[in-house]
């Protein structure tokens, strides 16, 4: 598991003076991403390639409020990845200063080509890097359909 610590700016805080909603997706992205950096996605190398995340969606599960004033710890897993490394999963768990877990999150995603504007599968060089990384407990093997479940078509459109 990949850990990354934070500091609670002003800026973080809503209007009931707790961290607020878009501060938790900021920080999930942010610890997701510096986890992939250290393995060799950077702007550089993915610009190389053409290739960008998209977030298909994220679920937050909030516990407990959390203040300004004390550091907090955001952790990475990789929960789940297509065979070709199109799609990936990722759960995030946010720790105060006692190791107290005070909040959730899943998201799922994928890759894109940048030029063709189309999901793509990883390149060679990504895919071992992506070897390396340590699969949570009930990593699954992720299939188009998975990225499916939550599909729902207005009914004025259907």
């Amino acid at each position: 598991m990949f850990l990354k610590e934070f500091e609670i700016r002003w800026s973080d805080i809503d209007a009931n003076r707790h961290l607020a909603n878009s501060a938790y997706i900021n920080y999930t992205a942010h610890t997701r991403m510096s986890y992939l950096e250290q393995l060799g996605f950077n702007q550089k190398t993915m610009a190389k390639y053409r290739i960008g995340p998209v977030v298909f969606y994220e679920h937050m599960y909030y516990f407990k409020e959390v203040f300004i004033g004390k550091p907090i710890q955001v952790s990475s897993e990789l929960k789940g990845m297509s065979q070709d490394g199109m799609f990936f999963e990722f759960h995030h768990d946010f720790y105060d200063t006692e190791g107290k877990n005070f909040a959730h999150s899943e998201m799922m995603g994928a890759w894109i080509d940048l030029k063709e504007r189309r999901l793509t599968s990883l390149p060679e060089e990504f895919m071992k890097a992506v070897s390396k990384i340590e699969r949570a407990e009930g990593f699954k093997f992720l299939t188009k359909e998975d990225t499916r479940k939550f599909k729902r078509v207005p009914k004025n459109l259907g």
